[in-house]
């Protein structure tokens, strides 16, 4: 009797290729393509406080204290060069509650460089705060506010959307500059609306050492409580839906005023 033919065996199915991912989600929506933000949409009775760091650190541990105090977090825009000269500091306000931000490495111009240029100092401060133990994805802010549709878009191509300001409070000028505590909290509740966006400053004024931001921050978010507002970081410009509000120690929504660090070129 002829051998019965064993039939080929038939390779398992297996689970098949993955399904197509798509596009990666944007960092951010891409309503904020192309512009330079100066308050955020749709807010609400909120605001945002912002704080740059270019200079020195003067004014971080009254800041953080007087935040931590009141029960409100805020957004601190950083170049690389400072995360370098206070290696502590990104730890410090990162584990305190508080979102860091991209001011690029060394506080240039931007409108003087290249794609190349702004690619290096947007990546490289990004690295480093990184390294420092912060993600300032996608939160950027232009060094003295310098910015054209050129750079905005490159910022953009980068993964940033660039935020600005609603009011400077030109606490940087210092008390050799005229100002005073009474006239940064002044000003800044002057500027109030939905949304607003306030700059400060963490370092202190190079000829007179004052730290007029930090010394007007109690007031300010005082004032700006009373008037019925809240506090939220700028991530409510991402996800307006699930920003993180604070207002006082109750944590009922609201937005954060941002600090000045990019108005001055003496104060970074």
């Amino acid at each position: 009797m002829p051998p019965v033919p064993v039939p080929p065996s038939v390779p398992e199915a297996g689970p098949g290729p993955a399904p197509d991912p798509g596009p990666p989600a944007a960092p951010f929506p891409s309503a904020l393509l192309g512009q330079d933000l100066t308050a955020i949409p749709n807010a609400g009775r909120v605001v945002a406080l912002t704080f740059d760091a270019g200079a020195n650190a003067a004014g971080l541990p009254k800041i953080l204290s007087t935040l931590s105090a009141k029960g409100v977090t805020g957004t601190f825009f950083l170049t690389g060069n400072w995360v370098e000269a206070n290696p502590g500091g990104v730890g410090q306000i990162v584990s305190t509650g508080h979102r860091v931000a991209n001011h690029s490495m060394t506080h240039p111009g931007f409108t003087g460089l290249d794609g190349t240029q702004i690619a290096r100092q947007v990546r490289g401060a990004e690295q480093t705060i990184l390294a420092a133990g912060g993600d300032p994805r996608p939160l950027f802010r232009f060094p003295f506010g310098e910015r054209d549709a050129r750079t905005i878009a490159v910022v953009n191509s980068l993964g940033y959307v660039a935020v600005r300001w609603t009011v400077d409070t030109l606490g940087w000028k210092g008390t050799s500059g005229g100002v005073t505590a009474q006239a940064v909290a002044d000003r800044t509740l002057a500027a109030l609306q939905p949304g607003e966006i306030v700059l400060m400053h963490i370092g202190s004024n190079p000829d007179d050492g004052s730290t007029l931001d930090a010394d007007a921050l109690p007031d300010i978010i005082d004032r700006i409580s009373a008037a019925g507002y809240g506090f939220s970081t700028l991530d409510a410009l991402l996800a307006p839906r699930r920003e993180r509000a604070s207002h006082g120690k109750d944590q009922a929504g609201g937005i954060h005023r941002q600090a000045s660090g990019c108005g001055s070129r003496r104060n970074g």
